[in-house]
């Protein structure tokens, strides 16, 4: 079955056909790095790493640029107020950032473009627009002209007649009114607000606008038209729309094939603000004595297009629902019955294997697949006394290769006990053997202590850190 995606520019499911067969080119847009990332934006990252695994796991090579936003309004006036360069000031949130994507184990992007590394290629991308009159000059910038572009709103499905214009017909701002249909700003001319941020032009001194910066990054690494472009649900307008229109001007070109949006995330039932003090980012978690594998858990599996609540009980469950696989996973590595694989129980397995992939396919539907996993989990303790060697090694197999795919399957790491621990599980042992079931016990709950888990099975007891 082939993979398919909602489409945010057709708003349907569509069936994903890439340009050229067995790659794909993904674009997306990466931090503003003027603050830490809240667990917002790191929901959004989550969603396009699981994306970008399931394209691998599905045999596909794919370049993945992921920009950063170091030069707009926001780092501007943060880096001033802290009296520090704007190099300076967002090198420590670039830093941060790369941290908290390690952390939540995010597959790095091929490519992680700095938009004031691309000056240059934006500049050619708006003389273009200028001469061929997509753009005009005024005394304060470059504005796009989007009565140029007759299909401008397409993505967000505008009627732009019913929408309301700034008094000037233009906007100067990086981030306007989601109402507001105007020319935008593709330069700003330098002002004193700017400080010493500035960069000589044709058009004079001065810094592009945040539209511009993401076409030409994408442009210049992954050529004129992208497969996929994701970000969260606040950038498609306006911010995707004007690379839409900027891009197509310049190119002449579709921009994008299909755009993929992750829907907002709230807390507690309430938009994340600091003045009601449920604004967090994934520092605040981990100072709360928070796991980055259950956060990920939490963060991942609510389908990217439905709202996600994010509460304290959802990491608790994501924790439960890990360790129910962790269990699992141990249990099935205790498993030594030979012989041929249990039939009921081997085709549950190929049965559940086939419903996940086929979830994931249907527009990376992520919750309808882990409920598949939880079913073949349910299946080997319900036949877990006929399970035998081969059922087992087929399913540890293929939820081990899931790791590469949800980042949170741990591989069983190689781990001996010390000499002390050893003389321990010994001693239990040997009381087992003698029928001291007291000493036996007390011994358990000593191991416990030092973090062994140790079971009885029916192949004798075994032991595990925990």
């Amino acid at each position: 079955m082939p993979i398919r995606f909602y489409n945010s520019l057709s708003r349907m499911v569509e069936e994903f056909v890439p340009l050229q067969p067995g790659r794909v080119r993904l674009y997306t847009c990466g931090p503003t790095v003027y603050n830490y990332p809240h667990i917002g934006n790191l929901r959004t990252f989550l969603f396009e790493d699981l994306l970008k695994r399931w394209l691998l796991y599905r045999g596909y090579k794919v370049t993945h640029v992921m920009n950063l936003t170091d030069v707009d309004d926001k780092t501007i006036r943060n880096s001033l107020q802290q009296g520090m360069s704007l190099s300076d000031y967002t090198a420590i949130y670039k830093q941060a950032f790369f941290e908290d994507i390690k952390t939540l184990k995010v597959l790095p992007a091929d490519h992680y473009p700095a938009a004031t590394e691309y000056i240059p290629q934006m500049i050619e991308i708006i003389q273009y627009l200028l001469e061929k009159g997509h753009a005009y000059e005024t005394e304060d910038g470059v504005y796009f002209k989007i009565s140029t572009f007759p299909s401008y709103g397409k993505l967000a499905h505008l009627d732009t007649s019913t929408l309301k214009a700034a008094a000037s017909g233009r906007l100067s701002a990086d981030e306007y009114d989601k109402e507001s249909v105007s020319d935008f700003a593709l330069w700003k001319k330098w002002s004193p607000e700017d400080g010493d941020v500035k960069w000589p032009s044709p058009f004079g001194e001065g810094r592009p606008g945040w539209h511009i910066e993401c076409s030409a990054m994408s442009l210049s690494l992954l050529g004129e038209t992208l497969d996929i472009h994701c970000g969260g649900i606040d950038n498609l307008f306006p911010h995707h729309e004007n690379e839409i229109a900027q891009s197509e001007c310049y190119t002449g070109k579709p921009f994008v094939r299909y755009w993929l949006h992750a829907t907002h995330l709230i807390v507690d039932g309430e938009k994340m603000s600091k003045s009601k003090g449920n604004f967090y980012t994934l520092r605040d978690l981990l100072a709360k004595g928070l796991s980055p594998r259950a956060i990920r858990y939490a963060l991942i599996t609510t389908h990217y297009r439905k709202p996600l609540n994010f509460t304290f009980d959802l990491v608790r469950q994501a924790e439960s629902s890990l360790k129910r696989i962790d269990d699992f996973l141990f249990a099935l590595r205790q498993v030594q019955k030979g012989g041929e694989p249990y039939a009921i129980l081997h085709e549950t397995f190929l049965s559940k294997k086939q419903a996940f992939e086929e979830a994931m396919d249907d527009d990376l539907n992520i919750a309808e697949a882990m409920g598949h996993l939880f079913e073949m989990i349910r299946a080997f303790y319900e036949h877990q006394n006929q399970a035998t060697l081969a059922n087992t090694q087929e399913m540890l197999a293929f939820f081990l290769s899931l790791e590469k795919v949800l980042g949170f399957i741990e591989k069983e790491s190689v781990d001996i006990l010390s000499a002390e621990e050893e003389a321990l599980f010994q001693a239990r042992l040997e009381a087992k053997k003698n029928k001291d079931y007291a000493r036996a016990d007390a011994l358990r709950e000593e191991l416990l202590k030092r973090g062994i888990e140790v079971r009885d099975t029916p192949q004798g007891p075994v032991w595990k850190r925990l």
